[in-house]
């Protein structure tokens, strides 16, 4: 079926976003790892695993509407030094993805493709509802009790 090359205009841009999240979650997450930080190595891989999907939905939405997923398109990776640096760069990173989904589904809608909106709404609250919230909680956390008790917690199985 051929689709809107706004659509598929969008979408690609999402991909480009979603491409960075899976790179970066596994930078931070092999970070976290190494530290000694089990919980949020495995939050952060299970993150990493989700932005795949992600990346999955969106390539086979465009390969649907006879678009090509540019798969070498990203944008710039942005490395914390430390958890609450990484934990920063995560948030602006999905915050840049929850304004993208919002552009694409109002993009979606005024070009008549309502099952690709449907598709970003359940993106949409995947992103804000997980990602952003867990992050905005993780944060929040530090501010409260301090980075070092922060890390403590986040050791050992």
């Amino acid at each position: 079926m051929k689709g809107s090359q706004k659509v598929i205009d969008s979408l690609n841009k999402l991909l480009a976003g979603e491409l960075a999240s899976i790179d970066q979650y596994f930078v931070h997450s092999r970070m976290y790892d190494d530290w000694g930080m089990d919980k949020l190595y495995v939050r952060l891989n299970h993150e990493m695993e989700e932005e795949t999907q992600h990346s999955d939905l969106l390539i086979k939405r465009i390969l649907f509407l006879e678009g090509v997923p540019c798969m070498t398109k990203r944008r710039d990776l942005m490395i914390g030094s430390d958890v609450s640096s990484a934990m920063a760069n995560d948030l602006v990173l999905e915050l840049e993805v929850v304004a993208g989904v919002r552009e694409a589904i109002a993009i979606s809608e005024a070009e008549g493709d309502y099952q690709t909106r449907e598709m970003l709404e359940k993106l949409l609250f995947d992103t804000e509802e997980d990602h952003v919230y867990w992050l905005e909680q993780q944060i929040g956390l530090i501010d409260k009790i301090g980075i070092q008790n922060y890390i403590q917690s986040q050791m050992g199985k």
